[in-house]
């Protein structure tokens, strides 16, 4: 039944054309970003990076992105405590860093920072956080994705990181089949799912990662929709820390898309 000739597609195709429908994707918070890269329901996204790169940094923002789409937004952390990653988003929500002197020496500044946590607060009503550290099965994260899928409407699942899920570096077919069941949960609830993972250890911190550089089988990579590799210019930090001269044009970090398998952008 399920062998069909190619012209039921061609139709469908046809009548695209005839009456486009362009569906709204997801799309990142930074401008420049949005006419090439979209988060596409039924799709699985990896992040990957070097340890310190901003991984979890990176997708925080993009967590608050897609919140102020209307989208709901569930994270997996189990690296970092829920009042740590709330604790950084809430930073990157209001601008503010609450560490700050000036709040400390004025119960006005203090007061109005409380405030706006409070506003974000009313604001993040569509984020959910999965509250537990350490190591956990694979099955276990599996079936959380689905209670959110199914009784919580989220629509966008992060999950920090696929080695906390398989235990071992080199379980290949642990992996694999981790990766295929969120492909398989992320098609079959119409979600997408977010999962970051590391590279391996760079010869020094001026390479730029691309897919090949993921730690564990190729089969992550492989079968994902979407690889976004995050780089920070750590050589460019050290030199500004030793006052030496540094290029303008130089970029602070990356955000490398070196796979999109349903977008015509790379």
């Amino acid at each position: 039944a399920r062998v069909k000739p190619a012209s039921v597609w061609v139709s469908e195709l046809i009548e695209n054309l005839r009456n486009p429908v362009k569906p709204k994707q997801q799309v990142m918070p930074w401008q420049k970003t949005h006419g090439l890269v979209q988060f596409r329901p039924g799709e699985v996204t990896v992040w990957g990076g070097a340890n310190g790169a901003g991984k979890s940094l990176i997708t925080g923002m993009v967590a608050l992105s897609l919140l102020a789409q209307d989208q709901k937004v569930c994270i997996a952390s189990f690296e970092m405590k829920p009042r740590k990653t709330l604790e950084r988003m809430a930073r990157q929500f209001s601008g503010y860093n609450p560490d700050d002197p000036a709040f400390a020496g004025s119960t006005e500044a203090r007061d109005s920072l409380v405030q706006v946590y409070e506003d974000f607060k009313g604001w993040a009503t569509g984020l959910f956080l999965y509250d537990q550290q350490g190591t956990v099965t694979a099955k276990k994260v599996c079936s959380v994705v689905r209670f959110c899928a199914k009784e919580k409407g989220v629509t966008h699942f992060f999950i920090d990181s696929l080695m906390k899920c398989v235990a071992g570096e080199d379980d290949y077919n642990g992996q694999k089949a981790f990766v295929d069941e969120l492909t398989a949960i992320a098609r079959d609830h119409d979600m997408h799912i977010h999962l970051v993972h590391h590279i391996r250890k760079p010869s020094d911190e001026s390479h730029k990662p691309n897919k090949y550089d993921y730690k564990g089988t190729g089969a992550i990579t492989d079968q994902v929709d979407n690889v976004i590799s995050v780089w920070r210019n750590k050589p460019k930090e050290k030199k500004r820390d030793e006052g030496k001269h540094v290029e303008a044009s130089e970029p602070d970090a990356l955000l490398i898309c070196d796979k999109q398998r349903n977008g015509d952008w790379e």
